[in-house]
């Protein structure tokens, strides 16, 4: 079917004329994090087969595989000691803030 297509040439007026349901054009779908946690984690439990989460979500089987892997991959990262480091990063931020203006506030009760 495809060579046909070629040999009557790519006009525009000619892929106007086909019906949507052969011109193969698809919007990208972007699909939340929190669609794509709550998809991963399913599939991790693996209760159902990856084809039936698929079907079920509307998505590829292997994309609902990559997000498996990331999740799997990322779950380190959520109980890693630098999570702790940024929290104290932080509140060093903000006691240095705070200092700040207390000393902004004493200048402007001086004058």
């Amino acid at each position: 079917m495809l060579n046909v297509f070629w040999s009557l040439g790519t006009s525009s007026k000619f892929i106007q004329s086909l019906p949507e349901s052969i011109s193969m054009s698809r919007k990208r779908r972007v699909h939340s994090a929190t669609f794509k946690g709550k998809v991963a984690l399913e599939a991790l439990k693996e209760l159902k087969p990856i084809n039936v989460l698929a079907s079920q979500y509307e998505v590829q089987p292997n994309q609902i595989s990559t997000w498996k892997k990331q999740l799997k991959e990322g779950v380190s990262e959520i109980f890693s000691r630098k999570r702790g480091k940024a929290k104290d990063d932080s509140r060093k931020a903000e006691k240095h803030l705070y200092e700040e203006i207390g000393r902004l506030k004493m200048e402007l009760d001086w004058f």
